[in-house]
């Protein structure tokens, strides 16, 4: 089992950055696949980004390719979220993920029943 605590959030205009991180407990933190999704008030959880556990394949949603980029240092057992230009519609609160699952597909890792493991979230709100 790993337990995941995030940091990083915060209050950010417009344009600005902000990096989350999430870091894990554990010894086998190398064999996680780690996901980073993302609910706004009165609407859905949403996938955000994902890395996979063995050859750190990265997938991303639309809307924050080329802004966003995930990372993760094994060292450190901490995945990371570099958030660049930031807009008022990625206001949610953020959530990192964990899954040991050997099956790491794309869609795998899109889908939030993918991951057993959940950190309690960090708040991350853009003002215009």
């Amino acid at each position: 089992q790993v337990q995941l605590v995030e940091s990083g959030g915060g209050s950010v205009q417009t344009g600005g950055s902000l990096r989350l991180s999430c870091a894990a407990s554990g010894r086998t933190f190398s064999s996680y696949n780690m996901g980073w999704f993302r609910q706004a008030p009165g609407k859905v959880r949403e996938f955000v980004s994902a890395i996979s556990a063995g050859d750190g394949r990265t997938s991303y949603i639309n809307s924050v390719k080329g802004r966003f980029t995930i990372s993760r240092d094994l060292a450190k057992n901490t995945v990371y979220l570099q958030m660049n230009s930031v807009q008022p519609e990625d206001t949610a609160v953020y959530y990192c993920a964990a899954s040991n699952s050997a099956y790491a597909t794309e869609y795998a890792l899109r889908l939030g029943s993918f991951y057993p493991y959940w950190g309690q979230g960090t708040q991350v709100t853009v003002s215009s």
